[in-house]
């Protein structure tokens, strides 16, 4: 999964990116409105970390035209502790979720996995493919209650199939969301890992939609 985090003061966002990432997300970052605003505009992300107070371009005009250019992508603000007139602009100009500061790493990341499952359909943050689980609270997978050691890149590229289930995913698609803007992309790469997990899963569980890309199924 790939987080954009907009963050204007240094500290804090370094610990944001860092909280999100060992949780197992891709990061990529901006500390100021006009290049959050590009970055959400011409980049695929499965949710935002958006603080309201930043320069040159307020989170709440980035949210506005986010939402103006039809970006859907969840959003959770970030507003000071005592400005309840944020909270309600913030939703009102189509935020998700708000948390206010200070607030703990372990909270943003439960709104921030109940936004992602949300925005597909899903409710519980147990998901589960037949006897495949994936609990994103823990990062931990199993098969009939058997834990699965996946790496880091397993595990992401499988969260990603997961909370799609029955749905195809291209190549192209699972490249934008496992890899952060500045890395060396190659969608190549993404086959290496599909082959990788379909030897520690059941067979048939990932299929291969000629022409289109990928499909998790329940095997029979």
């Amino acid at each position: 999964m790939r987080i954009l985090l907009v963050e204007d003061e240094p500290t804090l966002r370094a610990q944001l990116r860092a909280g999100l990432q060992d949780a197992g997300y891709v990061v990529d970052e901006a500390d100021n409105g006009r290049d959050a605003q590009h970055l959400g505009e011409t980049e695929s992300f499965d949710a935002a970390v958006l603080d309201l107070g930043l320069p040159v371009l307020d989170g709440l005009s980035v949210l506005k035209r986010w939402r103006e250019a039809g970006i859907t992508m969840p959003v959770l603000i970030l507003t000071a502790r005592d400005s309840w007139h944020e909270k309600v602009a913030g939703i009102d100009a189509g935020a998700d979720d708000y948390l206010a500061k200070p607030f703990h790493m372990e909270e943003l990341l439960a709104r921030l996995r109940a936004l992602i499952r949300r925005a597909q359909g899903l409710a519980s943050p147990l998901l589960r493919c037949g006897a495949l689980a994936l609990d994103t609270r823990s990062g931990r997978v199993t098969l009939d209650g058997q834990p699965i050691n996946l790496t880091s890149h397993e595990y992401r590229l499988l969260s990603y199939l997961m909370h799609r289930p029955g749905s195809v995913v291209s190549r192209t698609e699972l490249t934008e969301h496992l890899y952060a803007q500045d890395f060396d992309r190659d969608s190549n790469t993404i086959e290496v890992f599909i082959g990788r997990l379909r030897k520690k899963l059941p067979a048939e569980t990932i299929e291969t939609v000629r022409g289109m890309g990928y499909r998790l199924v329940a095997p029979p």
